[in-house]
């Protein structure tokens, strides 16, 4: 693993990018995408760049079911609002939340991941160290599924909606096994809260009760802290 420590937030974001256009200069042509405020400096670093992405596909990690793309609470909202409406790529790909056959279109999530095989992958980390949306428990293997989302996840992610009641109980994810067949993992954190959950995932055991923490097995991981999510290491 490589740590790169940060001032804040922002200086993530642009270690972030640095990686991207590395990437990209190299030959990356599929990306490997995640919403919430953790990565939304890298984004606007990469709307902000001349930067080309139009022969570029991105896989997005997940997405809340019940929700349409046209919901300003989707992750496909999400994307298009932060980079995919003013950076276009050739391709983006977010699981359906609205599917009819849920089963289905996490098969088909699965196809669409070994049709593009992931170059860079970006992960945010959650405060009980569930990436993407792999809460504690979820086995190494696990494809692309549907997920329930725990209480802590839940009060986590409230603060984007009017009340509770309103946020989403289960997700599509792409699982855990998907998301380590990417060539490079890029993994940015933030703040405090996320401290413990860094701690485990680069100096604890490798466990199914801190899903981060498999990423001790990829090759090619880079993790980005600000000083206080780097508190604990």
């Amino acid at each position: 693993m490589n740590i790169i420590r940060v001032k804040d937030a922002a200086e993530g974001g642009k270690k972030a990018f640095e990686l991207i256009q590395e990437g990209l200069n190299a030959g990356a042509k599929v990306f490997g995408l995640a919403t919430g405020s953790t990565p939304e400096t890298l984004y606007k670093e990469m709307v902000a760049s001349d930067l080309d992405f139009t022969e570029c596909t991105s896989v997005n990690l997940d997405e809340y079911v019940g929700l349409s793309g046209d919901d300003d609470q989707s992750y496909r909202y999400f994307m298009n609002k932060h980079l995919f409406d003013q950076k276009p790529f050739k391709a983006t790909f977010v699981p359906d939340g609205k599917a009819a056959d849920l089963d289905a279109e996490c098969a088909s999530y699965e196809e669409i991941i070994a049709n593009n095989p992931i170059d860079i992958q970006i992960l945010g980390i959650g405060e009980n160290a569930h990436i993407g949306f792999n809460e504690p428990g979820t086995p190494f293997d696990a494809p692309t599924q549907v997920v329930q989302l725990t209480e802590s996840t839940i009060n986590a992610n409230k603060r984007n909606f009017e009340k509770v009641e309103d946020v989403p109980t289960t997700a599509i994810s792409m699982g855990i096994g998907s998301i380590m067949k990417g060539k490079k993992i890029i993994l940015m954190a933030f703040g405090e809260a996320k401290a413990e959950a860094i701690a485990n995932t680069i100096n604890g055991p490798v466990t199914i009760d801190v899903p981060s923490s498999i990423l001790q097995n990829h090759a090619d991981v880079t993790i980005i802290v600000d000083e206080a999510a780097a508190s604990k290491l």
